[in-house]
């Protein structure tokens, strides 16, 4: 029986469909506002939330951070369809991997905050470079967490290509992965026993240049055999 992953539409969605399908015997569901195809969901075994625009900071309850901080690259329409999407995945325990925004509305839906520019918050910049090119830099990961578990290392590059971050971590939510500038790079879920797989990175696992490697292929297998199709 066909793994069927939903991913949520959004800019260069085919990355993220190329990146889930090297696997074989997977479907793939384009989730998303535009399409009205909500109830698309509950014919998925496991949910990624992809990058793009920003999460609008009505979500964390400080709205006054539009203005203050001059986001304008946010769809509130976007951010009401996956919010409805986590809820659902939260409530059957759906497997679900998210990727840099993917990782800010989990974040915010578990009841945390971001940082809405991370430059405006004195820390260096992790946007991508003028050219639009990916920066890159090393992640420390957490002894004991379930990164640690997959990528079987404690440090490595990744690449980098935001400017929002956490704040506050959500509830029931823990940091597994740090940048030497102090910036959360990835969260899961504090409790290991029986809850489903949660896993939330900041850095773009879909267009990596090694797509085998620990922080791409390691994780995309590891959400897919977290899948149940009974």
């Amino acid at each position: 029986m066909k793994k069927i992953v939903g991913i949520a539409a959004g800019r260069r969605y085919e990355n993220y469909f190329n990146w889930i399908s090297q696997s074989v015997d997977i479907e793939v569901i384009k989730l998303g506002y535009e399409d009205q195809n909500f109830e698309a969901v509950k014919r998925c075994h496991g949910l990624i939330l992809t990058g793009g625009e920003d999460v609008h900071p009505r979500f964390y309850n400080k709205p006054d951070y539009v203005t203050r901080y001059h986001l304008d690259d946010i769809d509130e329409a976007r951010d009401e369809f996956e919010w409805k999407l986590l809820d659902y995945a939260e409530k059957i325990k759906l497997p679900l991997l998210g990727i840099c925004r993917g990782l800010q509305i989990a974040n915010v839906f578990y009841g945390g905050t971001l940082i809405p520019d991370i430059p405006s918050f004195g820390k260096p910049d992790h946007t991508k470079y003028s050219e639009g090119k990916d920066r890159h830099h090393s992640v420390a990961i957490s002894e004991g967490s379930l990164l640690r578990d997959i990528a079987g290392t404690n440090a490595r590059e990744v690449n980098s290509a935001h400017h929002q971050s956490v704040e506050t971590v959500g509830k029931g939510l823990e940091i597994n992965a740090i940048s030497p500038d102090g910036i959360v790079e990835g969260l899961e879920r504090k409790e290991k026993g029986d809850n489903s797989f949660l896993m939330l990175v900041q850095w773009h696992p879909e267009r990596m240049i090694d797509q085998q490697g620990v922080f791409s292929g390691n994780i995309r297998d590891r959400f897919l055999k977290s899948i149940a199709t009974n």
